[in-house]
């Protein structure tokens, strides 16, 4: 009975993990989309410094509550998974900017298949063939519903390779991290969080007047923006902690393939909210081919042999197998 509900704690847990995610990025986006599309606030780079600002408070307030132990992560991975990340902010948003939104979402869903690179050649991770066609069915459902006008130049194609690969590294140091140091996901939080708002902060602001032309302190504040900021402040701390956790107990390539739930759900709430246009038979059957990939991912990846490691990376597994692993996943069970 006690392998049983071990079980049936971890499938809860995963599942809470994996909607406590959904919930705080759909937020964020509606959040940030009144605050840029409405109060013209365009200034995304500095934004996301000041979302680590809060997240690193919470990892003060974590560590006084005793969530957030003492760790060693070395100073080169530490200054490495940075560098990923912020190169990650900063080329998603020229990406956005050069490029029209259907090569912007293409080259958001090329993510899943470099992730999976990423897997394969530094993980020695293999997938089964129930597993490979799932994930392409993910991708052409998710294609289907959001891609729509594709033109590409030769700067908006750099900045997109650019964000797909720092983002896939991120998210892959992101595990990597966890499992090599034994890191929980407050604890990996706790290190990087204070580095990347003091270098977004130092940085974001002559990004932003980059990209915009706009300086960042002669933005017109009124107490409804400033509520706004606030309000994604608050909810990007639940965001980051979030994809860390998912991230930890997951895979990035599986955090990738899932994470396209977030983006129907985001389609299905602008249908609600802000009228049907746009909402047509292709988008709809989109939808429902994504869903379908994803459920059958989940199946295929879980199956023996969906998703496996032939060599484990690291030398020392044998002795954190049992011990160093399960401890580093213990604070997250107390989400």
């Amino acid at each position: 009975m006690a392998p049983v509900g071990k079980a049936d704690r971890k499938a809860a847990l995963d599942i809470a993990s994996w909607m406590f995610n959904v919930v705080t990025s759909v937020a964020i986006i509606m959040a940030n989309k009144a605050l840029m599309a409405t109060y013209g606030f365009s200034f995304a780079t500095t934004l996301t410094g000041l979302h680590f600002v809060t997240t690193t408070l919470m990892t003060v307030v974590l560590r006084w509550l005793g969530y957030v132990q003492n760790t060693y992560l070395p100073i080169a991975e530490l200054l490495k998974f940075v560098l990923f990340a912020n190169l990650s902010i900063v080329g998603m948003n020229v990406s956005l900017m050069w490029n029209s939104v259907g090569f912007y979402q293409i080259a958001k869903l090329c993510m899943i298949p470099v992730s999976c690179l990423l897997e394969v050649i530094l993980d020695k991770i293999r997938y089964s063939r129930d597993t490979k066609l799932s994930i392409l069915i993910v991708l052409t459902g998710v294609a289907v519903c959001t891609v729509t006008d594709v033109s590409v130049n030769a700067k908006g194609l750099i900045a997109a390779i650019i964000a797909v690969w720092s983002t896939s590294l991120q998210q892959y140091y992101v595990h990597y991290l966890q499992r090599k140091y034994s890191l929980g996901s407050f604890n990996l939080l706790g290190h990087t969080a204070p580095v990347q708002a003091g270098s977004l902060l130092l940085l974001g602001p002559f990004v932003d007047y980059w990209l915009t032309a706009k300086r960042v302190d002669a933005f017109d504040y009124s107490p409804t923006t400033v509520f706004l900021i606030l309000l994604s402040c608050t909810i990007a701390v639940g965001t980051n902690l979030s994809q860390f956790i998912c991230i930890g107990r997951f895979t990035a390539v599986s955090f990738q393939v899932l994470g396209h739930m977030k983006t129907i759900l985001v389609l299905i709430m602008g249908f609600i909210f802000f009228g049907k246009e746009g909402l047509n038979l292709h988008v709809v059957l989109g939808m429902l081919l994504a869903v379908m990939g994803m459920v059958w991912y989940g199946n295929a990846s879980a199956k023996p042999g969906g998703k496996e490691r032939r060599s484990y990376s690291f030398t020392s597994d044998k002795s954190q197998k049992h011990g160093a692993l399960s401890d580093s996943g213990e604070p997250d069970d107390k989400v």
